[in-house]
């Protein structure tokens, strides 16, 4: 086995007991270190890490299947106003942003508790799509940005969205997981894929490139 095949099975396995795992996508596409938990594993104080240490948008990613069932679209899609047009993405074609989100029972939604409750919620919401009356249960705007990944997952696009979700369905996880990029405080741009994985070593989190999980799931 190599050693990318072998870190990304202890991501896995990390992954499926309900910790975080770094992944750097790739230098030339965003390249930015995102933090990512399963969706279900998230507490208040995983939404403080990830608004203390990672410091960017706290996110979470759905499976296409399940983002149809609950006919979520492409916010750019929903959008009837001119600055949703003719997007210029230096990255990807296209923004995986849905709807932002609040659970029905939160109330600002912003802080770490009400932001936690959301973040469950929507995992037992993918966990049972069927099962779920989605606008009764939630409500937007909200403060929990919604991803939306695509059909194929990495066949179609390697962005975190599809990374995470494809660790998700490595994991035998609910298709939910929370994205968030990881700033540095000095510079203010993305954090260095050396401070990443500095940072995911101090904590005894996995740290991979996003090529370690294409090439494991292909």
């Amino acid at each position: 086995m190599s050693r990318a095949a072998a870190g990304v099975e202890a991501a896995v396995e990390a992954f499926r007991e309900g910790s975080p795992v770094l992944v750097h996508d790739a230098a030339d596409r965003e390249g930015e270190t995102d933090l990512i938990y399963p969706a279900g594993a998230v507490g208040p104080a995983d939404v403080s890490r990830l608004r203390n240490d990672a410091g960017g948008l706290i996110c979470v990613a759905l499976a296409d299947e399940v983002a149809e069932a609950f006919d979520l679209p492409f916010l750019e899609d929903a959008l009837d106003h001119p600055a949703s047009a003719s997007h210029d993405l230096g990255y990807d074609e296209r923004s995986s942003f849905s709807l932002p989100v609040n659970h029905r029972d939160t109330y600002t939604g912003i802080t770490d508790e009400d932001r936690a409750r959301t973040i469950a919620e929507l995992a037992a919401a993918a966990a049972d799509p069927d099962g779920t009356d989605f606008a009764a249960e939630f409500r937007a705007p909200g403060h929990v940005n919604v991803l939306r990944a695509a059909p194929d997952l990495l066949a179609d696009r390697e962005g975190h969205t599809e990374l995470g979700i494809a660790l998700a369905a490595a994991a035998d996880r609910e298709p939910a997981v929370v994205v968030c990029e990881m700033l540095d405080d000095e510079t203010g741009g993305a954090l260095s894929p050396a401070d990443a994985r500095a940072y995911a070593d101090r904590y005894g989190f996995p740290y991979l490139e996003g090529s370690d999980i294409v090439g494991y799931v292909d």
